[in-house]
């Protein structure tokens, strides 16, 4: 096309959202005239069944559950009195505890005010509210400092604990998990504890459980007497949790302004419900992915955020995306291995990194372009004549779409006023509105993980061969033996190799007190 033509086709498919100040743009995907004549149907099917959703229906069969994430910013649509009322009270309790927290109120041990604060999570317990925390922090500013322990590595905690170093006696300590027994997140709730008790505080003074009424963690901090609880709901997944307790707590204790996150969030679903395809964001992203993937995931989503402050958004859109998306089987029981791939940083950093393949390599992805409008709070700064860092910015990204688009790769332009609390709870309202009408398009339970939870079962399996090895090793104490005679002896003699692999973990530690002689897994020989 040239430049009159597309011209015409960005006014025919710019897609303004005025409620939040967000644009799309589709124009460079290379859909035909027909498209969505064809697609029409199948799109009004998937706006039908997230009206049911939202009304209430078991959109969750395998756990028989609702699923009732759009609830949280607009409680009046709740299906019952009853849960209107808890979602509107939790919000309020958490305000409420903000407040207390940041006027003293409740206060560290020892009197003073709180300084920092460590969320400890996993999975959408923790990307969602580490994304907003950076998207939305003023370090220096902030209420509160937040950290994060988001994995069970130790050196990891050990590195956020030497950043609180003497400040955490003032660390207010959230702990987000909703069964209780998700084991990275208690691996951290026991280091962040055994931090506390070696510097001779009291953990249940500065800690805070997030968690499902009733679960193990609850009872925990019924029994012990932690700060306060807040509730994690069934009809929550994870993964859409942002606005919920799980990502409001954190958000409001680091200052952040939740009603106004809620507020965006909320005029984003109003926008996303319109049957008007052509007007609704949500519909057009889920249409651009199924006609840019074949609707089988054949090709890669790659996000590029030219904004420091979007940096972990694509890390966010991985779980939100890959996990509600990456299915084997179809709602009638068939084989698909649906999915699609997420990955990104931000631009212009990548025009320096995967950009060159990008243009020239294998053409196996789309690029989801988000820019924002807004460049700076305070006076511009001019690093020429009359241009800003923030022309550059922008014309890093005007370039690299115009240099895809020319070698025949396909992008989406998303754009943004700015990175504000509204705006990014409209952002989050987007996609997580985009991902289930694209479940709905493929045939899909977007609202489900059986993967995680095989990869949870199967992380218990080695955990309780490795029991079984060390227990073999301690009564033959001192005596070389290899994975082989291990595994046998631990009555598991066809998971030699897990054995192996076991093993060569705890001898790189010498503390376990396991040695190591040897190269090769078949012959190394293990002592205790």
């Amino acid at each position: 096309m040239n430049a009159s033509q597309l011209w015409k086709r960005y006014q025919d498919h710019f897609c303004p959202v005025p409620s939040v100040g967000f644009t799309l743009d589709i124009s460079r995907v290379p859909f035909g005239d027909d498209f969505f004549a064809k697609m029409e149907p199948r799109i009004q099917q998937a706006f039908a069944a997230m009206a049911e959703l939202e009304k209430g229906a078991i959109a969750n069969p395998d756990e028989k559950r609702m699923v009732g994430h759009y609830w949280l910013r607009a409680p009046a649509l709740s299906p019952t009195k009853e849960l209107r009322t808890e979602i509107e009270g939790t919000l309020s309790r958490i305000k409420s505890f903000a407040k207390e927290i940041h006027e003293g109120v409740v206060s560290a041990p020892g009197g003073s005010k709180f300084t920092d604060l460590l969320v400890i999570g996993i999975g959408g317990s923790a990307l969602g509210p580490q994304f907003v925390s950076k998207a939305l922090g003023h370090p220096g500013r902030d209420k509160l400092c937040a950290h994060f322990f988001d994995n069970s590595d130790p050196d990891g905690m050990d590195q956020v604990l030497a950043e609180i170093g003497n400040r955490l006696a003032t660390t207010l300590i959230v702990v987000i998990s909703k069964s209780g027994g998700t084991k990275e997140t208690r691996n951290g709730q026991l280091e962040a504890r055994h931090a506390c008790e070696k510097t001779g505080l009291h953990f249940v003074h500065q800690a805070v459980a997030v968690t499902g009424v009733g679960s193990e963690l609850d009872h925990t901090a019924v029994k012990d007497g932690w700060l306060r609880r807040f509730p994690m709901w069934d009809w929550v997944g994870g993964r859409t949790s942002e606005l919920s307790a799980v990502g409001l707590l954190p958000a409001a204790l680091q200052g952040i302004h939740v009603d106004a996150m809620l507020e965006g969030a909320r005029k984003m679903d109003v926008a996303t419900r319109s049957a008007v395809t052509r007007e609704n964001p949500a519909a057009l992203l889920a249409l651009m992915w199924f006609h840019l993937t074949e609707g089988r995931g054949a090709k890669d989503m790659v996000v590029l955020p030219y904004k420091d402050r979007l940096l972990l958004f694509s890390r966010y859109l991985q779980q939100l995306v890959m996990e509600s998306l990456g299915k084997e089987l179809d709602l009638q029981g068939k084989v698909v291995n649906q999915g699609i791939a997420v990955y990104g940083n931000k631009g212009s950093t990548d025009q320096h990194a995967y950009v060159q393949q990008l243009r020239e390599g294998v053409l196996n992805f789309f690029v989801t372009f988000i820019e924002v409008l807004r460049e700076r709070d305070g006076t511009p700064f001019f690093v020429e004549h009359g241009v800003t860092s923030g022309d550059f910015l922008h014309g890093f990204l005007a370039g690299t779409r115009d240099a895809l688009y020319e070698k025949g790769r396909s992008s989406i332009t998303l754009t943004l006023p700015d990175v504000s609390a509204k705006s990014v709870g409209a952002l989050i309202a987007l996609y997580e509105r985009a991902v289930g009408f694209y479940g709905s398009l493929v045939g899909i339970n977007a609202y489900h993980q059986p993967g995680v939870e095989a990869g949870k079962k199967a992380a218990t399996a080695v955990l309780a061969l490795q029991e079984k090895v060390m227990a073999e090793l301690h009564k033959q104490k001192g005596k070389p033996l290899t994975a082989d005679q291990l595994a046998a002896a631990a009555g598991s003699p066809d998971q030699a190799e897990m054995a192996y692999q076991i093993l060569r973990h705890l001898a790189a530690n010498p503390e376990r007190g396991i040695r190591a002689e040897g190269t090769s897994p078949g012959s190394t020989t293990f002592s205790a």
